[in-house]
């Protein structure tokens, strides 16, 4: 079966940390201030609680308030410059094309939003497709619904899969379904559901042989 990488996108393809992700964060707790009536304090209570209980604050808040999800995820991905505030490593196409078989972004952001980040990453034409929180039915990493929706959809098998994310607990789900895992990030470890830990996707072409 021919090889096919998945890749989480923020903090994976780019470094998000520095000033997308406060940006995202702040537009969902004032997103909760405006349709919840809530003061600030219980806002990012709400917005962490419900990213950490069911990997994403959207999904917290279509069960417990029935929030709509095309609503929020619109209104809390909204960029002045988003070009601007990408960050990544120059190498990165590069090492893109170094890796032989067929690629998938799977993220639990927006299909508007990644698909705006690879633009200005330049990196649209690597990817087969992207696969977002909308294709999932909602059902965000590290649920294995979404991952089982992604390997229907486009035909895969998971022990044909590498999994490269940021999140340990997707890398979990990952393993479980089958599929080898690559971790990275600046503190990435080797462990039992990790196969090979990198400090960026740049590195990835000289561990082919590991996985």
């Amino acid at each position: 079966m021919r090889r096919a990488w998945i890749f989480d996108l923020d903090d994976t393809l780019h470094d998000a940390g520095r000033r997308i992700l406060p940006h995202i964060n702040r537009a969902m707790t004032d997103y909760v201030i405006r349709h919840l009536d809530v003061d600030e304090q219980r806002a990012n209570e709400m917005r962490v609680q419900y990213w950490r209980r069911y990997g994403a604050t959207l999904l917290g808040l279509m069960r417990n308030h029935g929030i709509d999800p095309h609503h929020f995820l619109w209104h809390t991905h909204q960029f002045d410059d988003l070009p601007g505030m990408v960050l990544a490593h120059p190498a990165l196409g590069r090492a893109l094309r170094r890796l032989p078989g067929r690629k998938f972004v799977f993220t639990n952001a927006p299909r508007h939003y990644a698909g705006a980040v690879l633009r200005a990453l330049g990196l649209e034409r690597h990817f087969e497709a992207v696969f977002s929180i909308e294709h999932t039915g909602f059902r965000p990493k590290p649920q294995a619904a979404g991952f089982r929706r992604l390997l229907h959809r486009h035909g895969l098998h998971a022990r044909s899969c590498v999994m490269v994310e940021d999140n340990l607990p997707n890398l979990v789900t990952a393993r479980r379904l089958g599929m080898r895992t690559v971790l990275v990030g600046p503190g990435a470890a080797r462990s039992a559901v990790v196969d090979v830990a990198v400090r960026s996707v740049t590195e990835l072409p000289r561990w082919l042989d590991a996985l």
